[in-house]
């Protein structure tokens, strides 16, 4: 079914932090700096990038694991740029690597599975239009 996604496909995806990606808009008292959860977000986007072109009719792509270190904080105002590559491609799924950065610097790696699923099937199951 995936027969059309290739190891090494790749996209990258950027964001500006603004104060409501910052880890103090969710939990008061926390620095202005980029929340974890909205690089993982950059991430899962930049990965789904990667590989949409090139899934079957009617199928789409869903996160299904997260394995990520967030190794350094970003205040607000620096772009940050997500690359999600391709690195392993399972009968129903699709893992990469993934990084992120401010600028040269490295500020998160590790790994993202997403599954591909049947939209119309997926969408029956759950009772949604």
């Amino acid at each position: 079914m995936l027969d059309a996604i290739e190891l090494g496909m790749s996209a990258e995806l950027s964001t500006t932090v603004t104060e409501d990606l910052t880890v103090a808009h969710f939990v008061d008292g926390m620095p202005k700096v980029y929340a974890t959860p909205m690089m993982i977000l950059l991430m899962e986007m930049a990965s789904g990038a990667a590989i949409s072109p090139h899934l079957p009719d009617g199928h789409v792509s869903v996160g299904m694991e997260v394995n990520v270190r967030h190794l350094a904080a970003t205040p607000v105002g620096r772009v940050v740029r997500a690359v999600a590559r391709v690195a392993r491609v399972e009968a129903t799924s699709v893992t990469f690597e993934v990084e992120a950065f401010d600028g040269d610097r490295k500020i998160g790696d590790g790994t993202h599975r997403r599954g591909v699923v049947d939209t119309a099937k997926f969408k029956a199951r759950f009772g949604a239009s």
